[in-house]
This record gives structure tokens, C-alpha cells and sequence, in this order.
């Protein structure tokens, strides 16, 4: 067989280019057989002689089963049909081609321009001028400033009489060389701008190119940039590593025509950046993705340093909060001060509050996706940070070098220390502790397939007083495998693992000790596929199906023989959660695009359980008890169905504007119980069963998008309409704890919420940041007829997180490239609160009577924080980089109240209210990285 192939100056000169392949027949017989072998099988049975290349992919990966009796040349075409192979036969010789054709003579037209030359001057046989290009090895430019890789020239596509189209378009996944993970918002372009595409969150692009010879540049800020010659004959794919850019430049800015927030057809998402979150000031110091979320708009929280979070007009059971797509329950230490997440592990944090993906499900208002980082698979790194409170440290090393990788990250707390150390019997007899840590290990293992694992634990405990010790754990784990059939259809196998545990002891050394605990568990397991149809449908569709353990509670008496409790245990509880799903990215035309979803879900409450059944047209009380009915394990007690519909339609008004419209119907099967105005570590969770429905909503949104100044300022306008159904409720006094009949407690209401966003950004320049603005209202309403469940008369009234004024203000100014100063300023409305109303006289005793819920408001909310950021020098030939920032949390020593409550002494009734923070908090911390 022969290797290598001369260059034909003589076959290009040939007077014949038919000979007896045209009449000649052969027959031979494959069994899956390459290519190599189908031509040994030709030369065998015929006089012809073939030459190619050994190391080309198709010749030896395509196997064929098939039985020929056919000429010579429809056997190669047959076999070449779906390959990027050509043929050229010239006598008993038979060249074989990669990508391009062999032309047997010039056409009449080969030195008339092309803009003067007819279709019917043309040969019959289609023609694409040759063009002789060197190929060009991968080199560095050897200046600083030409920090640019330039590609050989590569081809994608079969020249064919079939390359009828002027445009074809070239796609593919741009990637970090380092860590592997997609990069969005990198521009990818011709030198003359005339086209264009910019990487989205998946680091997925796609550009249209004219067919033929093309030029194209792949700029990234904080990358080497990549030129590249493409000869296009077809549509194809192309995917580029980039590498980090390691020389000390002036300040690059890369702007694109369309920013990523123009581009993108999704409504109401928001895309924190991480490397920006170290200049925002926050409590104590300490980076915070899920706090500095909550100062964008259409994301609130109740208070100061409370625990969950309310997304337009939701309760905070309504948000899915996800980490390397395994649920995480309680994201918060120590009562809400903090986040539970290592800020140094995370790569990404989107935050979806309009239209969700139908790929996600379980919750009514927003999906909260957090990825984290993958590790450094050519050397060990590391960062961390020392604060007042807390230090974190992350570290990353390769386990086989540029394949896999291992990410280590712990965080800690020694604020016990601090407790003890203060002038107070109260708090030195007080705890507050917690850590959590994480390991993740990446493992690319060739060009089809990567494997993720992450495990993830978190702890806290703390005691307020001496003889109670509160603790709360979150677990996860969760391995995704992806794996690339072809250019065209890739797909994720995820499985993940959570649980949830709280636990109270309770200790005086009597016989009131008692533990009290609780605990959830979920697994899950989900297939998702993406298919790019063609350059107008991009699919993603899959199956899910997660199986909910909980037990909701146990009382275990401590006192011994002379306790004063009983032991209890609630039954426990079991469901399971499936869904299929599917989505089209339709882009219509060059302005209009349209995602269409449907998510199919179904919750199956399995046995074994003991449910009772109420008379109808009655409230569910113990008096209208009318049968009990016991299942056995595994046993379908109820299953509830439901189809979800997700739709965004975006058009681009011009290259800089952008309106989308939306519509999201969602359902959800699992409650939050809790009492408090904000989520709490003792809140426990219920899933759906024979009397308590799942939640429903539905919203429509309609935004518009703007870029101002080369992509320089961004402004968004969005407003939005929510219709909430079967919203949990409590009756007045309802007793959540350890409740076998929680159905007796509660009832199911409806909600509504509106709201208008506005958000103005900065992203370039030495003053950036954003200025957010919402209005919004959020209401429910009892809609019973029975009156243990009537509230205000069954009139909405606002719900206890509606704040209708939220304002943010967060700004950076650099002076310089090692120092910057940070400010943010957050106004809020105050919250809703009941307030007696008067008080009457029963028997011997004064009582009080309150008013309508939530009819009063506490005072509003405003604090200013200061901060200033000391980089480190920026010499690349430094073991570590270090950062240094000096905050105050609230400059203003603003008094805000947190809550307030009545206490009756002496016959009167007085108000307190009670606060986090009021005075300034000075903080500095120390950050490393190396």
C-alpha cells in the first residue's frame, strides 16, 4: 500500500478522466470492513492501483457491511459518501483526496473574474478555484504584545458538485486549557467584523461564513488569541482550547456587537461574576455569591442576616438551589450570616427567575445553578483568604497530568474563640461553630468523554444557651459523565445524592432532657442529550426521576424513668419524582428566536403510610375524621401529573436591542413547614400526600435589553406577572412540630406577584458596577369558606417578604491596578408586620386583639458599606498573588430593625424590635493566591 502522494502536475494535465470504472462491474463482499480493506478487496479483484495517506481517520475508523456487484466507481462513491474523502481516477490509478477535488481540466471561466462570469459559461462539472495553501505549525509570537496562536489550516466539509450554498456555518466549544471548562463570552470573528459570534454560558458558539477560504479570530480578555484559516466546504465543527495568557499587558478591552445579555434568548437571568464578588463589601469580610445575589434585582431577602431568599414574589421553599447539580437544602451558616459555599471552589453562578430550562423542575420560582471548578490538571494551585471569622482555603492538583485533577476545599470558622474571649456570662457561656468542606474530581479522559464527581459536607452547631445545643448538617454527592456521540449529539448521565439532618439536645440533668432530630434524603438520577439539528434547531431533552426519603421528626426522651415525655416518632415519609423533558432553541432568522419546552412531571407518594381521609365539604380537623387507611411498602397511595410549559421568545430590534417575552408554567411537590418570618435551621420539609396538593404557577414576563456605548453600559427593563396556586398557610396558633396530622394545621391558598426590574450596568472603565431598582408586590389570600381558615376576610393581603422599594447601588472605582475602593448602598422597603390593634377584658385577664395580617410595616431598611482592595504586585514570577481588603459594614450605623414583637408586662403590652447589626463593622481580611 502506499503512503504518500506525489503532487499530480500530469493527472491535472489528463485528456480522460473515464475509463473502465465506468462499465467495468466487480463484485466483493464486506463484513465490516474498513475502508483500507474494501480498496485491498478492489485491487484484488481489478487492474486499478490506489494512493492515500495511512494516518487519514476515515480510513481505518468506518466499518461497512455490505455486497457489491457494481462498477468501481459507484463502489467509491458509496463508500466515500459519508466520509471527507474524494477519488480521482486516472487510468489504472486511483487518488484518493481529503476534503478537496482533483480537477481533470480547467473550466472555460477559470481566469474570468468571478463577478463577470455566467452560471452558463461554467463546465458541467462544478468548480471551486483551487487554492495552495502552506500549512502553518502552532507557534508563539516572540513579543509580549503579540500574545497570539496561529493554527494550521484546516478544513472542514467534502468538496462536492453538491456545495451549492454561499454560506455555511462553523460551530464548536471553546474551553480553558487549564481547567477544561467552557468559556462563554468569547468573540469569535472575521478580522473585517462582517462575522461574528460570541460564546454563551456552555462556551458554545456559531458563526455563518461564506464558503471557501476564511479567517477567523478567537479573542478571549485574559487569553491568548487564536487565528485560525478555515477552508469551508460544508456546515462543520471546529472546538479551540484557549490558553491563559501569561504576559503583563496594558488593559484589554475585547467588545463584541452583541453583548452576552443581548444575545442570550432566555428572560430573567442573572450571571453573577465571580472574580468580581471579592470587591463587593459584606459582613464580616467575606466573599458571598448568594448574599451579593440578593442585592440584584428580583432576589430579596427578609432581613439582615436571615437564612433563604424570596425571587419575585416566591416563598423560600420556592427556589432550587443547585451545586454541581445536586440539591443543597439549607446554603447558609449560622443562621443566614453566611453562605455554606467555599467562594474560592466556585467557577459559575447563574440564577434563572424567569423562564427556566424544562431541563430543571421541583420549584416554582427560580433554579439557583452553581457549578464549581475544575482542577488545574497541569500543576498544584491554590487560594484562600484569612478573616475575623472564617478562613478558606482551596487547592487544586493534577492526579495524571493534563488528563485528571483533584480540588480540595475547606472553610472554618473560630468564632467560639471570639465568644469566649468577650466581657459577657451570656455569650461566654454561648457557641457558634461550623465548617463545610468539598472535594471534587475531574477526569477528562479523551475527546468524548469526561467524568465530574463532587462531594460536599457541611456543619454547623451552636447553643445560645448553656443547655441546648442546636446542629444541622447538609450532604451531597452527585458524578456526571459526558460523553460526545458525534459533532452533533452529545449527552450527561448525572446522579446525585442529598440529605438534610437537624438535630436538638436537649440538657439540664432532669427529666426534661430530651433529643429531638429530623432528616431528608433524596437521590436522583438524570439523563440529558443535546442535539444540534442544523444551524435553526438546537434540542435538549431527557429523563429524570428522584426518590424522596424524610423522616419528619422523633422525640427521644432523656430523663430516664422520671422523664416527663413520652417518645414519639411521626411516620415517615416516601416519593418518588419523575419527569421527561424537552426543549428547541428554534432561531427563526437572524433576529428572531424562539425556546419552546415541555416538562412532563409525575409524583408518586409510595406506602408504607397511614393517611387519613376527611369528610368533604368540611375542614380537616379531628372531628371530620371519616376512615383511616393504612399502605404497605411501596404501595401508590397518590400520584399527581402534571405538564409544565416553559416558552421565551427574543427578537433582536437592532444589533444593540433586544425585547423577550416569556411564559413558564411550574409545579412543585415538596413544602416548607415553618412558623418563622425567615427560614430557619428547625424548618422541616413535607412532601405532597393524599390531602396536601402540590404548589402551581404560572408567569409571564416581557423585558427589554440594551446595549449603550460599544457594549461598554448595559440596561435591562423587565416586568413580570405571577399566579401562585395551593400555597401552604398556617391557621392561627398551628402547631408544626412533630405534628402527625400536619393537614389539620394548615390549608392551601393562592398567590399573586408582580413586579417591574431595572438594572443599569457598567462593566468596563476604571468607575464600574450597577445601579438595580424593583418594584414589586407580593400578596396571598386564604379563598376558604371555612372560618378556622379565613385571614383578612379572604382579601389578599402582602405576604411577610413583600417589599415593594428595593434599590442597590454597587460601585468600584480602581485608582490604580493595585488599589480600588468598593461601596454598595441597599434601601428596602420595610417588611410586613400584624400589630395589636387594642385589648379586651376576659374574666381576670387582659388579652390583646390584633389587626389585620400584615397590615403594619416595620421601618425601612438603607445601609452603607465601605471597602478598600490592596493587590499585591502583579509580577508574574511570584510563588503567590495576594489580596488584601479593609471593609466597614454598615458606615452609617443604621439601626434596622430586624423584627418586632409584644411582650404584655405589668397589664401593658410593649413592642421591641431587635437587630442584627447597629453599629459599623470594621472588618479585614487577607487573600492568597498561588
Amino acid at each position: 500500500m502506499r503512503k504518500y502522494l506525489l503532487i499530480f502536475i500530469s493527472i491535472l494535465c489528463a485528456q480522460s478522466l473515464y475509463s473502465q470504472a465506468d462499465s467495468t462491474k466487480i463484485s466483493i463482499q464486506l463484513k465490516q470492513n474498513t475502508i483500507k480493506e474494501a480498496i485491498s478487496k478492489i485491487e484484488a479483484k481489478s487492474d486499478y492501483h490506489f494512493f492515500y495517506q495511512d494516518n487519514w481517520t476515515d480510513i481505518d475508523s468506518l466499518k461497512y457491511t455490505k455486497n457489491y456487484n457494481n462498477t468501481v466507481k459507484f463502489i467509491l462513491a458509496d463508500l466515500l459518501d459519508k466520509t471527507n474523502l474524494n477519488y480521482f481516477i486516472k487510468d489504472n490509478n486511483i487518488v484518493l483526496t481529503q476534503n478537496r477535488r482533483i480537477y481533470s481540466k480547467l473550466p472555460t471561466n477559470f481566469f474570468v473574474d468571478d463577478t463577470t462570469s455566467s452560471q452558463n459559461e461554467q463546465e458541467e462539472d462544478s468548480f471551486i478555484k483551487p487554492v495552495f495553501i502552506a500549512n502553518v505549525a502552532e507557534e508563539e509570537p516572540k513579543t509580549k504584545i503579540n500574545n497570539v496562536i496561529t493554527t494550521k489550516t484546516e478544513f472542514i466539509g467534502k468538496e462536492s458538485n453538491n456545495n451549492k450554498n454561499a454560506y455555511y456555518t462553523l460551530s464548536g466549544i471553546i474551553t480553558d486549557g487549564k481547567t477544561n471548562d467552557p468559556i462563554p463570552n468569547v468573540l469569535v470573528r472575521t478580522p473585517d467584523n462582517k462575522h461574528t459570534s460570541v460564546t454563551g454560558l456552555s462556551g458554545k458558539y456559531a458563526i455563518k461564513l461564506p464558503s471557501g477560504v476564511n479567517n477567523i479570530e478567537i479573542t478571549s480578555v485574559g487569553f491568548k488569541t487564536i487565528k485560525s484559516e478555515i477552508i469551508l466546504y460544508n456546515n462543520g465543527t471546529r472546538d479551540f482550547v484557549l490558553s491563559e495568557s501569561i504576559t503583563e499587558l496594558d488593559e484589554v478591552v475585547v467588545s463584541t456587537s452583541k453583548s452576552e445579555e443581548i444575545r442570550k434568548e432566555i428572560a430573567g437571568v442573572t450571571v453573577i461574576d465571580v472574580k468580581d464578588v471579592k470587591n463587593i463589601p459584606m459582613v464580616l469580610g467575606e466573599r458571598d455569591i448568594v448574599k451579593v445575589a440578593t442585592i440584584m434585582p428580583g432576589v430579596k431577602t427578609v432581613g439582615e442576616g436571615s437564612a433563604g431568599f424570596n425571587v419575585r414574589g416566591g416563598k423560600s421553599d420556592q427556589n432550587l438551589f443547585l451545586l454541581d447539580n445536586g440539591v443543597i437544602y439549607n446554603p447558609f451558616h449560622f443562621f443566614g450570616f453566611f453562605s455554606a459555599l467555599n467562594p474560592y471552589t466556585i467557577a459559575s453562578a447563574n440564577i434563572y427567575k424567569g423562564n427556566i430550562p424544562a431541563q430543571y423542575g421541583g420549584r416554582l420560582s427560580s433554579v439557583f445553578d452553581i457549578q464549581t471548578k475544575n482542577g488545574n490538571v497541569n500543576k498544584l494551585e491554590g487560594e484562600g483568604g484569612i478573616g475575623p471569622v472564617t478562613s478558606t482555603l482551596m487547592l487544586s492538583m493534577p492526579i495524571k497530568k493534563e488528563r485528571s485533577s483533584l480540588t480540595i476545599g475547606g472553610r472554618a470558622t473560630y468564632s467560639d474563640w471570639i465568644l469566649k474571649s468577650l466581657d459577657s456570662d451570656e455569650l461566654n457561656n454561648s457557641s457558634a461553630s461550623f465548617y463545610d468542606v468539598i472535594l471534587k474530581y475531574y477526569d477528562h479522559i479523551n475527546d468524548n468523554n469526561t467524568v465530574k464527581a463532587t462531594g460536599y459536607y457541611s456543619h454547623d452547631a451552636y447553643n445560645i444557651t448553656y443547655d441546648s445545643l442546636y446542629t444541622y448538617r447538609n450532604a451531597m454527592f452527585s458524578v456526571e459523565w459526558n460523553h460526545k456521540f458525534n459533532n452533533k449529539h452529545s449527552g450527561s448521565l448525572i446522579v446525585t445524592h442529598s440529605n438534610y439532618d437537624l438535630n436538638i439536645d436537649f440538657e439540664q440533668g432532669g427529666a426534661d432532657d430530651f433529643e429531638y432530630g429530623y432528616s431528608l434524603n433524596e437521590t436522583m438520577v438524570k439523563l440529558k442529550m443535546d442535539y444540534d439539528l442544523n444551524d435553526k434547531h438546537s434540542f435538549i431533552y431527557g429523563i429524570s426521576s428522584k426518590l424522596y426519603n424524610t423522616d419528619p421528626g422523633y422525640l427521644d426522651p432523656k430523663g430516664g424513668e422520671n422523664s416527663n415525655m413520652d417518645p414519639l416518632d411521626v411516620e415517615d415519609e416516601k416519593a418518588l419524582e419523575s419527569a421527561a423533558f424537552i426543549s428547541d432553541n428554534y432561531k427563526i432568522n437572524d433576529k428572531l428566536s424562539f425556546i419552546a419546552g415541555l416538562r412532563f412531571s409525575m409524583f408518586n407518594v409510595l406506602g408504607p403510610s397511614t393517611q387519613r381521609i376527611y369528610e368533604d365539604n368540611m375542614p380537616k380537623n379531628d372531628a371530620t375524621v371519616s376512615e383511616t387507611i393504612t399502605y404497605d411498602d411501596n404501595e401508590f397511595i397518590k400520584t399527581y401529573t402534571g405538564l409544565e410549559i416553559r416558552a421565551s421568545l427574543n427578537y433582536d430590534i437592532t444589533d444593540d436591542l433586544s425585547a423577550k417575552l416569556s411564559y413558564n408554567k411550574n409545579n412543585q411537590y415538596i413544602h416548607l413547614l415553618s412558623s418563622n418570618t425567615t427560614q430557619s435551621p428547625t424548618d422541616t420539609w413535607k412532601l405532597s400526600d393524599l390531602n396536601i396538593k402540590p404548589q402551581s404557577a404560572q408567569m409571564v414576563s416581557l423585558g427589554f435589553y440594551k446595549e449603550l456605548k460599544n457594549n461598554t453600559y448595559e440596561v435591562s427593563l423587565e416586568g413580570y406577572y405571577k399566579k401562585m396556586d395551593d400555597i401552604l398557610d398556617y391557621k392561627v396558633g398551628a402547631e408544626l412540630v412533630l405534628n402527625e396530622n400536619i393537614e389539620t394545621e394548615i390549608f392551601q391558598g393562592e398567590g399573586k406577584a408582580y413586579g417591574v426590574e431595572f438594572l443599569l450596568k457598567k462593566k468596563e472603565g476604571d468607575l464600574n458596577g450597577w445601579i438595580g431598582y424593583t418594584y414589586s408586590r407580593a400578596f396571598l389570600r386564604s379563598n376558604s369558606t371555612y372560618s378556622e381558615e379565613i385571614i383578612n376576610n379572604n382579601e389578599y393581603f402582602p405576604a411577610n417578604f413583600d417589599k415593594p422599594h428595593d434599590f442597590s447601588l454597587v460601585l468600584n472605582y480602581k485608582f490604580s491596578r493595585r488599589y480600588s475602593l468598593s461601596a454598595n448602598f441597599i434601601y428596602q422597603t420595610g417588611r410586613p408586620i400584624t400589630f395589636p390593634a387594642g385589648a379586651f377584658q376576659f374574666g381576670n385577664s387582659e388579652y390583646a386583639f390584633y389587626s389585620d395580617r400584615n397590615q403594619y410595616r416595620i421601618p425601612d431598611y438603607y445601609r452603607l458599606d465601605l471597602g478598600i482592595n490592596i493587590e499585591g504586585n502583579h509580577k508574574i514570577q511570584k510563588f503567590s498573588h495576594s489580596f488584601w481588603n479593609i471593609s466597614v459594614y454598615n458606615v452609617l450605623g443604621r439601626n434596622n430593625p430586624y423584627s418586632v414583637f409584644f411582650v404584655t408586662e405589668d397589664g401593658n403590652i410593649e413592642a421591641y424590635k431587635t437587630t442584627i447589626f447597629s453599629i459599623p463593622v470594621p472588618t479585614i481580611t487577607y487573600n492568597f493566591k498561588f
